[in-house]
């Protein structure tokens, strides 16, 4: 396991050793949560790499990755643990008859006959992990409650156990597209860090690293591209992930500009929505330079 680090740089420095190029706050934020020990509430637009970050702050801390994707009507007893009943009604027909029902209660409601879900795999792990929450803002403000005493303690009440507290200290990150507003109790708990779309050259920078080889012209055009399209009133304005899809496509194009041909064939790998790709192609695709002749 990596050593928990001791600066800002060394936090930025590691990021980008595993390909994520963090800007200022996102590595002071990644600093302060590994030193602080607070959960990070991280929200921002899809797609801006919040989802990124907890996997890369993993591979560089040397840590075991524990996701919970949350959606709607996700309940406790898929994030936190649940009792597994089967396992629990074969004790019960193999007890003696002679045994009271106290005696195997106490029995069947061991740990032995828990099923964990991330939350407590998060909590019980014996080497320290990064627990990512994803998507909280998808869930509702009953599950959010249910939340505040592990993102406040790192502990987890289990009725029938007790209280179950870390054996390790996890760095936590809730990714929100801010869909709704969340909790101010979740909010209190957690340091902030706000993800928007990169500036161009920080653009141009995570498309190089990722697509070494597509050249330097093709690529700033790229992103330029990109940051049009993303100022159209979009559905779904284009992600880095797909900027990163795009180069990639671009290089095994062989493509050696972009121009109206090349966009009006490519662009389903940035816009995602048939409404999107005619607003894109009418107002990005004439902007470019027409198709050469051959």
């Amino acid at each position: 396991m990596a050593s928990e680090p001791q600066s800002v740089e060394e936090v930025s420095g590691g990021l980008r050793s595993v390909g994520y190029l963090p800007d200022g706050p996102t590595a002071l934020v990644s600093f302060l949560a590994t030193k602080l020990g607070k959960p990070v509430l991280v929200e921002g637009p899809a797609g801006v790499g919040k989802t990124e970050l907890a996997k890369a702050l993993a591979k560089f801390l040397g840590r075991e990755l524990v996701r919970l994707q949350c959606y709607e009507g996700l309940d406790e007893a898929k994030a936190l643990y649940e009792w597994n009943y089967r396992k629990q009604l074969l004790r019960i027909q193999a007890e003696s008859g002679n045994a009271g029902w106290d005696a195997v209660q106490d029995d069947i409601f061991g740990e032995q006959f828990l099923l964990e879900r991330p939350l407590l795999t998060a909590i019980a792990a014996s080497e320290p992990v990064v627990l990512l929450i994803d998507e909280i803002d998808k869930t509702d403000q009953e599950f959010e409650a249910m939340l505040l005493e592990l993102l406040s303690d790192f502990q987890i009440t289990i009725p029938e156990l007790g209280r179950i507290e870390a054996r390790t200290h996890p760095v936590v990150l809730l990714t929100s597209n801010n869909s709704r507003e969340l909790t101010e109790a979740l909010k209190r708990r957690c340091l902030y860090l706000w993800l928007d779309y990169p500036e161009l050259e920080h653009e141009l920078a995570i498309v190089r690293i990722h697509s070494p080889d597509l050249p330097e012209t093709i690529a700033r055009k790229l992103v330029e591209v990109v940051q049009m399209v993303r100022e159209l009133d979009l559905k779904k304005p284009p992600s880095i992930a797909e900027s990163i899809d795009w180069a990639r496509a671009l290089l095994l194009l062989g493509a050696d500009d972009i121009d109206q041909a090349v966009f009006r064939a490519t662009m389903s790998v940035i816009v995602k929505h048939r409404t999107d790709l005619d607003t894109v192609a009418e107002r990005v695709g004439v902007r470019l330079e027409p198709a050469r002749a051959t």
